[in-house]
Formats: structure tokens, sequence, C-alpha cells
């Protein structure tokens, strides 16, 4: 029986020191997670950029008048979307245009670009950009009619501009057609 016990007790033994080294461990372990602090992960992604563009109308008609008089009409919404994703965005909406004929485009039934005024208007604006408008004496020379600054990220801006035509007392009868271009950069 001693011998039994003796055993017994040589069990108890290592089963203690087992469990003393499995505790030992479990401690050093999570001393060890302590000690380091929460754990970190890096996430990245990436932001996408676009590009700069203008929508206009492809035809607008702006009414009639007599020679002599002022012939007043909107061209409709013109829009610049800046989807560039700039630190510093800015941008340039510009406009230039043709002389305006009718019949076969004798000096009697031609109304030069100078004879046309360009008005932007009232500007609206979403994000973040100034959007500054200029009026103009139309000319086949591009010239700023709005200017965008101070953006930052995507904007987009858009205006309703009113052209004048001063028609001349000499002009004759007839319906005049031109080519407005407008442009951004």
């Amino acid at each position: 029986m001693k011998k039994s016990i003796v055993c017994a007790l040589s069990v108890a033994a290592v089963m203690g020191a087992v469990l003393t080294s499995t505790a030992a461990s479990a401690a050093v372990t999570a001393n060890a997670r302590a000690s380091s602090g929460d754990p970190d992960t890096t996430v990245t992604f990436a932001v996408t950029s676009g590009l700069l563009t203008m929508t206009a109308p492809t035809t607008a008609i702006l009414g009639s008048g007599a020679p002599g008089t002022t012939i007043t009409g909107s061209l409709g919404t013109t829009a610049v979307t800046d989807n560039r994703a700039l630190l510093a965005a800015a941008w340039t909406a510009t406009a230039s245009s043709t002389k305006f004929t009718t019949g076969t485009g004798t000096t009697a039934e031609t109304i030069p670009a100078v004879d046309v005024g360009y008005s932007p208007g009232a500007i609206t604006t979403t994000g973040t950009i100034t959007a500054t408008g200029f009026t103009i004496t139309l000319s086949g020379t591009a010239q700023t009619v709005v200017s965008g600054t101070a953006g930052v990220g995507d904007n987009y801006a858009s205006w309703d501009p009113t052209l004048a035509v001063a028609v001349p007392a000499a002009a004759v009868v007839g319906t005049y057609s031109g080519t407005l271009t407008q442009s951004v950069a």
C-alpha cells in the first residue's frame, strides 16, 4: 500500500506541476498582450478622380425683332462638372462665336459676333468652388465667361446665359444662325 500511495502522490505532484506550468504560460502570454497595447490594423483605400466637363444646349432660339432693335433670349443651362478631386481646383469657362448669317451671307445678311452680348447671370454651385461670372461681347476669340476658383474636391456650377443681339438697322429679313462655342479648361 505504501507503494500505491507513493504512486498516487507522484501523479498528483506531476499534475500539479503541469497545471502550474500551464497557468504560468497563460499569465506570460496575457502579460505580453497587455504590454504591447491594443492591436493596430493599417487600412488603405483609393479615392479616384474623373474629368472636367461642360454641357450646354445644342440649339437655342432667341426670338425675333426688327432691324435696329435688340433681341434678347436665354441660351439654356450651361454646366461645368469638375470630378478631378483636386486639392486646389480651378477652371475657366470661355465663349466665342462665329458671325450670324441668313441667305447667302452677304454683308446685308450678316450680323457680326461683336453685335452679341453674353451675360452668364446667376450661377449655382455645389461642392466647394467660388464661381464668378463675366458679361462679355462675343467675338471669334474665346473669352472668360465664368471662372471657378478656390475649389476643393469635386464641384459643379451651372448658369443660364442671356444673349442680347443688337440687330443692325441695315439687317435684312431672315432667320440668322451662327455657332456659339463654349469650353472649359
